[in-house]
């Protein structure tokens, strides 16, 4: 909805809980109009909006709604409607001592200063974007899977503690190969297998080479069975029998756990994948060097499909941290990067920086200035995602696929 066409008489406050919220209405003098507490379910949302009809609602003059929380299935219902602003709870809290400062506090009056917000500073916030069905979709999916993939690398960092404790011949055999380490299914399958030094060590080539068959090996497995018979077979420190064997409980437990997450991560891409291949905007963000379909689900995720959400490149930019920020202060000045960003989409945005490197001469000459000039790698990989959100802003919105030679035109000519 346009804003302009908007009639904000009326402005709405919602507090949310899990099995209740309390509603406020005000008008543009301050006045409370209406007041009342609903259930979280189809009956509650249809009193909320009898209520705002009540109060004036109509597709002409829609009253906007103020709430502490950007999702949720109230907000999933509300935000097709009507416009709903999403607002910090931390700044609800400086909002509320506006209205008294004897430090009570309340359902009911959380939903009032909410409603004031709007009343009062309205152009100070942003409403949640007009985002596609599909486009929301792939965002539950794509934070899903980077979800999934956080939680293998976290599990993947217990396993190793564990294994650090009783058993590090395991971390010798597994920790260094590459694609996966302990999170790959031929680690899992002989740690399940063989949990323990102990049993590791009674184990035969031919037990060896069956698990990892089973696992989905099909190259050099000859010449990892005879490393690892090797490796676990070579005297090492243990632990007491008993110890031992309750470490082991733990560690296939927790592997347990890790192929769960790995699975969970292999099944979500996939969704992902097929989901963002029918976005609009699929072609454009994978003609960008660096991302494929999960990546740019990701950004997509983050940034929407609604072009007016950003009224320019920088605002994308500032949303997803690459851009610094400023601190000036009477003589005082300091510039430095952004702690409050969008923080998946400044992860994809890193992963996607790093991987531009290797197929485009331009991001890489960009990068390499950049660390000539002092930067560290992080900071270079912020600032070449700075530059390539401004490209990627500008191919969405003029429908246009990214081309090397305009993106970096001087960088690519010099790499030439």
């Amino acid at each position: 909805m346009q804003r302009e066409n908007m009639i904000m008489a009326m402005f709405c406050g919602i507090d949310w809980a899990e099995d209740h919220h309390d509603i406020a209405v005000v008008d543009d003098t301050g006045a409370l109009v209406a007041r009342a507490r609903i259930e979280n379910s189809a009956a509650g949302l249809s009193a909320l909006l009898a209520m705002l009809a009540e109060c004036g609602d109509t597709p002409a003059g829609l009253v906007p709604v103020a709430i502490e929380r950007p999702n949720g299935l109230l907000v999933g219902c509300l935000r097709g409607t009507r416009p709903v602003y999403p607002i910090n709870p931390l700044a609800v809290s400086r909002y509320r001592d506006r209205h008294g400062v004897a430090g009570k506090k309340s359902d009911a009056g959380d939903a009032l200063v909410l409603a004031h917000i709007l009343r009062t500073d309205l152009a100070a916030h942003r409403p949640l974007p007009a985002d596609s069905e599909l486009a929301q979709a792939i965002a539950v999916l794509a934070r899903a899977q980077q979800d999934a993939v956080w939680d293998r690398q976290q599990l993947g960092n217990r396993l190793r503690s564990l294994l650090l404790d009783f058993f590090p011949a395991a971390l010798h055999a597994f920790a260094g190969l590459a694609h996966g380490g302990l999170s790959r299914p031929d680690a899992r399958a002989v740690l399940t297998l063989a949990p323990t030094p102990g049993e590791a060590a009674a184990l035969t080539r031919r037990q060896l080479r069956t698990a990892l068959v089973r696992a989905g090996r099909r190259r050099n497995i000859d010449r990892d069975v005879e490393r690892l018979h090797g490796i676990f077979h070579a005297a090492q420190m243990r632990p007491p029998a008993v110890v031992e064997a309750a470490f082991g409980r733990q560690l296939k437990a927790l592997i347990g756990q890790l192929g769960a997450a790995c699975a969970a991560e292999t099944e979500l891409a996939d969704a992902v994948e097929e989901a963002f291949n029918l976005h609009r905007d699929a072609p454009i963000l994978t003609s960008f060097p660096g991302i494929g379909a999960v990546v740019g689900a990701r950004i997509l995720a983050e940034i929407g499909d609604d072009r007016t959400r950003f009224a320019d490149a920088r605002a994308v930019k500032a949303y997803a941290g690459s851009a610094p920020v400023t601190r000036a202060s009477g003589r005082s000045r300091s510039v430095s990067s952004r702690r409050i960003k969008n923080q998946r989409l400044a992860a994809a945005g890193y992963v996607w920086a790093f991987a531009s490197l290797r197929p485009s001469a331009g991001a890489r000459a960009h990068y390499d200035r950049r660390r000539s000039n002092g930067d560290t790698h992080t900071e270079a990989l912020r600032n070449l995602t700075n530059r390539m959100l401004g490209c990627l802003y500008h191919c969405l919105q003029t429908r246009t696929p990214y081309t090397e030679s305009t993106a970096f035109s001087v960088q690519a000519a010099a790499a030439a």
